[in-house]
């Protein structure tokens, strides 16, 4: 009984932390982003998932389109999305944010 209810506690708090992430979508188990940036900014946002997604063991489909960048985490195969998976798209928003930041002179 007790591993039920922390299960459902960590449902709550990633459904709490999702809620915060706004601009991204939930298909299902994963969670999609699409991002308006140019292709130096998109090699930067790019360098930086990767070595976030390395460290957290993640592997996400990121794609350029038509001047954005196409963001998929989780696998279509999974049960559920992870704490991960919500932690590298938070992550994600923090290098969005960084590699689109106008520069001072």
């Amino acid at each position: 009984m007790r591993a039920r209810r922390q299960r459902v506690k960590r449902s709550d708090y990633l459904s709490d932390a999702l809620t915060l992430l706004s601009g991204w979508t939930q298909d299902g188990v994963q969670l999609k982003r699409e991002l308006a940036c140019d292709d130096s900014q998109h090699a930067a946002l790019t360098e930086r998932i990767k070595v976030a997604a390395d460290t957290l063991r993640i592997r996400p489909s990121i794609r350029r389109t038509d001047g954005h960048t196409q963001i998929c985490l989780g696998d279509r195969d999974g049960d559920t999305l992870t704490d991960g998976e919500v932690a590298l798209a938070a992550r994600i928003e923090d290098f969005y944010r960084t590699v689109t930041a106008p520069h001072g002179p």
